[in-house]
């Protein structure tokens, strides 16, 4: 638990809830917390499902990783301590994403199962879906798009998740992609008939 250094402040509620905002949206505030290897797939399924709830009407967000190093983590490495505090931000973001009722979708390695309960603890109950982007390091190797896997294997890139720090996979996940196996729009869609399944999102009218 990250301590209070601030003192003296109190939390201020505006006169427009969550369910206000849900309301006008017509739908749920809610992450999607895609955790998976680099170059899993992760931020090329967000990216198509942000494209399929907008063509819904779906008001959304993308929290895309490498993104958020420009700027909002940009003093932060990929040490242990940094990727927690990395985790710890972006929870905190989402959390107020999904308070707005956006439908926020983030795409992190996480590898830590702790870090992701951690944000999971953040959300409202039930509006916190992890999706666990699972591909074999040795075809996540042969994408490898930024080339990152080649120079960690060459010891350029330090503490580079799943060749010199740990992956922790996932125990139960929401919902469970086999990238290698399913197609981008195959993986959408499995997330779109959970979404709507469970009254996340309304189901499309025929």
């Amino acid at each position: 638990m990250t301590q209070q250094k601030a003192t003296n402040i109190i939390w201020h509620q505006g006169a427009i809830s969550r369910e206000d905002r849900e309301r006008l949206n017509g739908h749920r505030g809610f992450t999607v917390w895609f955790t998976g290897l680099s170059a899993s797939g992760k931020s090329t399924v967000a990216v198509a499902l942000e494209e399929a709830l907008y063509e819904r009407g779906a008001r959304t967000f993308i929290l895309d990783g490498d993104n958020v190093r420009h700027g909002l983590n940009k003093n932060l490495g990929f040490s242990p301590e940094d990727r927690k505090e990395n985790i710890r931000r972006l929870g905190e973001v989402a959390k107020l994403f999904n308070e707005a009722g956006v439908v926020t979708l983030t795409a992190f390695i996480s590898p830590y199962r702790e870090d992701r309960q951690s944000a999971r603890d953040l959300a409202a109950d039930g509006s916190f879906i992890e999706v666990f982007v699972d591909c074999p390091v040795d075809v996540c190797e042969q994408r490898d798009p930024k080339g990152a896997y080649k120079k960690a294997r060459e010891g350029i890139i330090k503490e580079f998740t799943g060749i010199s720090a740990p992956y922790e996979e996932p125990e139960r996940p929401e919902i469970h992609l086999r990238t290698d196996q399913l197609s981008v729009d195959q993986s959408v869609q499995t997330i779109l008939d959970y979404l709507v399944a469970k009254n996340y999102i309304p189901a499309q009218k025929s």
